[in-house]
């Protein structure tokens, strides 16, 4: 018979989006993917893993200013970025919270059924809808029209290219140079 299973104890194991499992004490908090059994990597995210991790500083501080939030996490970061990635794509994004097991070191983990690079785009592209969100409520033509007109030059695929170059992210325990 399994062992049942304790959210954030000793031994707890979180169930991918794959139907594999990870033992949370496999996940270190330097780790961006998990090589899982099912032969796919898996993006790994964790409250402690800055924004910038997707956009760089200058944007997160935009978001900062401009982005209300309405809960306990205090201003925008990487808890509300992934709450949007868990809302677009329940199915393909398991979280947990890990306050009950501070052996680990973070208090809230996301797993994903799509590796690091692809979470980058989706991440991307949600927080340009974001922007697109509050221009439009800016009740300026002007910058709509000039928002639309830039977003139309942008490409997402060669941003996240270019980021994660002059990032240094590399492989499963990519991190910021």
């Amino acid at each position: 018979m399994a062992e049942p299973r304790v959210p954030g104890g000793k031994g707890a194991r979180l169930d991918l989006p794959c139907g594999e499992s990870v033992a949370v004490h496999e996940l270190d908090m330097g780790m961006r993917e998990y090589d899982c059994d099912c032969g796919k990597s898996h993006a790994v995210v964790m409250d402690i893993h800055p924004p910038s991790r997707f956009v760089p500083e200058f944007l997160v501080d935009i978001l900062r200013e401009t982005v209300e939030t309405t809960d306990d996490a205090g201003e925008f970061g990487t808890l509300h970025i992934m709450g949007v990635v868990l809302e677009e794509f329940p199915s393909e994004v398991v979280a947990e919270d890990m306050m009950e097991n501070p052996e680990v070191g973070y208090g809230m983990v996301w797993l994903t059924d799509f590796d690091s690079r692809r979470l980058h785009e989706i991440v991307v592209e949600l927080i340009v809808e974001l922007m697109e969100h509050a221009v439009s409520h800016a009740e300026d033509e002007d910058a709509m029209s000039k928002f639309e007109a830039d977003m139309l030059n942008f490409d997402v695929a060669e941003f996240v290219d270019q980021y994660r170059k002059e990032r240094d992210f590399t492989g499963p325990h990519d991190r910021p140079a």
